[in-house]
């Protein structure tokens, strides 16, 4: 936000003062299209229980120490990171919507 005193000066220099400053818009949404899956997997690894069952993934991919098939070891992590893919992806697309509507409200602007 700027605020201009009202001498008639700096008026003449609004337009140039518009242009360096960002523009006045909310943004609360934390991906875009490109950086959705790879921040969002980031972010899953983080968590301790999804460490340990990519550990157990990668263990049983070695013969001698493989307890179950490959894919059943498989199965609860990528249920576990699909639903929260699916899940973050809504609330982000909800905050996008939500973020829209609350930019393209018009205001009034009171002189005195």
């Amino acid at each position: 936000r700027i605020v201009l005193p009202d001498s008639g000066r700096q008026w003449k220099d609004w337009k140039q003062a518009s242009t360096v400053y960002s523009r006045n818009r909310i943004q609360t949404t934390k991906y875009t299209w490109f950086t959705f899956l790879p921040r969002n997997l980031l972010r899953q690894f983080h968590r301790l229980g999804n460490l340990y069952f990519f550990f157990l993934v990668v263990l049983n991919w070695f013969p001698q120490v493989e307890v179950f098939h490959r894919e059943i070891t498989m199965l609860p992590l990528v249920m576990v990171l699909l639903f929260s893919l699916i899940k973050d992806a809504i609330e982000d697309y909800r905050k996008y919507q939500y973020d829209k509507t609350i930019n393209f409200t018009k205001t009034r602007v009171y002189d005195k």
